[in-house]
């Protein structure tokens, strides 16, 4: 069985994915998943990109961009929920 090579990010792309949330109005809370609750979205996201600039290397340090990424996906699903209806 061949093991998966696991995903890592380059700056760039963490980069990105900052200007990405620095250009939205994020809301002040966000179930994020079925186990996930953040009261204070703003500080959050902070927070890991904080972390994810000092580890975005590393393939084993890659929960606080899933987190982002996970964020970034509800935040879409937010919004286009909010434009159809």
């Amino acid at each position: 069985m061949i093991k998966e090579r696991k995903r890592t990010y380059t700056q760039e792309e963490v980069n990105e994915l900052k200007k990405w949330f620095d250009s939205q109005e994020l809301p002040p809370t966000m179930q994020i998943d079925k186990a996930a609750f953040t009261p204070n979205l703003k500080d959050t996201v902070d927070m890991l990109f904080e972390q994810a600039y000092v580890c975005y290397e590393n393939p084993k340090m890659q929960g606080c961009l899933y987190l982002l990424e996970k964020i970034k996906s509800v935040r879409l699903r937010q919004k286009k929920k909010k434009f159809i209806t």
